[in-house]
Parts: C-alpha cells; structure tokens; sequence
C-alpha cells in the first residue's frame, strides 16, 4: 500500500471516529422537555417551576424549563400540537377531551393524568344570616356562581342546572363579589378552596360577616355521581375556626398531565420523582404538607392514567382501579 492509501485510510478512520464520539455525545444529551403551567401571578406557577427544578436534580436524562400558558384547556391544545410535553389541567376537564365531548366533541385528547397534587372543592359559601340551609334555598338569591370565564362559573352553573336550582347569577371580580358579600347585596358565591380550607377572599368575609358553606344532600351527590362523572364529590371536614360543620361538594384535582406522546419509561421517572419528594413541592405550595400524590390521585382521578403513572403506583403496592387503565 502507498503512503498515500495509507494517510488516506488513517484521515477516512479519524474521520469516522469524530462522527461516531459526535454522535454518541447527541445521543447523552439530556431528554429536553417543555412544562406548561398558568400565569406566572397564580400560585400554581410557582408550583410548576418548584416540579421542573426537582426533576432537573433529580433525573440526569432530562431537562425541563416551564412556560406560562392560560392553563388547563391552552396546555391541552399546546399538547395535541405537540409544543409541550406536559402540565397543568384540571382533571373534569382532562375527563371530557379524554372522552371527545364538550369543547373536545369529535376530537378526544390522548394525554393522560401523571398524577394529581391538590383538590379544589367548590365551596357555596354564603352569609349565616341569610338563612339558607340546603342548596335549593338558593332559588331567586342573588349569587355569584364563579369568577367571569373560570373552570368554577362553568361547573357550578351546570351543576345548578343539573339540581333543578336557579340563583339570581350576579357577576364580577372577586373583589367586586367579595365587598356585595360583606355589604349584604348578595348573599355569596361559590368559590374554589385552597386544599380543604377556605380560600382567602372566603376568609376575608368571614372575619367580617358570618358564613356558612352548603352542603350537597345525598339524593344530589347521587345525581352528581350519576350525571357529571368528570366530577369529583368532597368531604370537606368542619372548620371550628369559623364555625363550619363538615360538608360534601363537588370539586376537581389540580393535576399534571402528559402528551400521549410521552414514553412509558420518561413518564415513570417523573411520577417517582414526584412523589418521593417531600419537600421542594410543599415549599411551593403550603397546601401540599403531608399529601400523598399517589392516594388522592387513585381517589380523585376520572380518566384514565398514563402507564408509567399505573406502572410506579402498583411497583410502590397500591391498587389501581381498572377505570384508570387504559
């Protein structure tokens, strides 16, 4: 062989060396993966920026950074054009894309639920001296049913709808309903609550006005169960702090989910990390101290959930009922 060939085959080897160290360093890199979350305002924000910064510690093989979005149906239509990889919904929601029907009708959502972190019970809280025992007292008073265009006006209008009960809807800011409050110009609202407490407007109002917070008969609760299975029904336990006995209502999960694009395996290392952290998450958020993600996400679920979710649940010897299997 000539010197030539023979430079030439070393050049040809170093050459194809370089691209194979090339390419093996590509193949390294971190799984990069996109999070989408609400307005950075919310307090949920700060919850998905605490989730990306854990899994960036914790998983070598993926890096995540977090996007503010309009929430639940923006982060479900940012998933089906695959523009995140997973975030935040509220899991009536995730229920109807799953099964093509309200604004999903015709076009159901493949993502599936990861995990759940937190309940929003939707309080019907009203002033005590109006005087409204059960829910169908609520007939011709004026009420707010929610904030303008939020999950909560949607949900407690149709469930009112659904009970045969029709307020005198008024509407307005929080601030705007929470002064008609204390001034006696509605009687109340319903409102999400912070975990299984009141919210902080609700709080406001009480220190001035007494409240109540109505609870769901189980004739309703049935129809409820029957009707809107999207839907979660919460005991909430009695607030000695403000004087309200123990109630059930209805509520959904503040959740996490993930593209049906998203591989068993990446799913899995997610959900463990989730869970198995005990701190960086509650930092975050107050409400999360002493929650068990994988408890209330097998209670509160109604749509099914991603394997990889299924897959840590049962490796960590939890049941997972077959209506969350897909």
């Amino acid at each position: 062989m000539t010197v030539f060939k023979r430079r030439t085959f070393v050049k040809l080897g170093a050459a194809i060396a370089a691209l194979s160290m090339v390419s093996m360093s590509a193949f390294a890199q971190p799984q990069r993966l996109l999070i989408g979350s609400t307005s950075a305002s919310s307090s949920q924000y700060a919850y998905f920026v605490a989730l990306s910064q854990l899994l960036n510690e914790k998983l070598d093989n993926l890096s995540t950074s977090v996007t503010e979005t309009g929430a639940t149906m923006d982060n479900l239509r940012r998933m089906s054009r695959n523009q995140i990889d997973l975030g935040l919904v509220t899991t009536n929601v995730m229920h109807t894309a799953n099964a093509g029907k309200g604004a999903f009708e015709g076009n159901p959502h493949d993502g599936r639920l990861l995990w759940i972190y937190s309940i929003a019970p939707q309080n019907v809280v009203v002033r005590k001296d109006a005087d409204i025992g059960v829910l169908k007292d609520l007939n011709g008073k004026r009420v707010n049913p929610g904030l303008k265009g939020s999950a909560t006006e949607r949900t407690s209008e149709a469930v009112f709808e659904l009970l045969g009960i029709e307020p005198n809807y008024i509407r307005g800011s929080t601030g705007e309903i929470v002064d008609a409050i204390k001034d006696d110009r509605a009687i109340g609202y319903v409102k999400s609550g912070a975990g299984l407490k009141l919210d902080s407007s609700s709080q406001e109002i009480a220190a001035f006005t007494p409240v109540d917070v109505i609870s769901l008969d189980d004739e309703q609760q049935a129809l409820i169960r029957d009707k809107m299975p999207e839907l979660s029904l919460v005991d909430v336990p009695a607030d000695d702090e403000y004087g309200i006995d123990a109630y059930s209502t209805w509520g959904f999960g503040l959740a996490v989910a993930a593209s049906g694009d998203m591989d068993e395996e990446t799913a899995y290392q997610i959900v463990k990390a989730a869970h198995e952290d005990k701190t960086k998450q509650v930092s975050a958020l107050a409400d999360l101290e002493g929650v068990d993600i994988a408890e209330i996400t097998l209670e509160y679920a109604s749509s099914p959930l991603h394997p990889g979710a299924v897959r840590y649940f049962k490796e960590i010897g939890l049941d997972v009922p077959e209506h969350l299997i897909d």
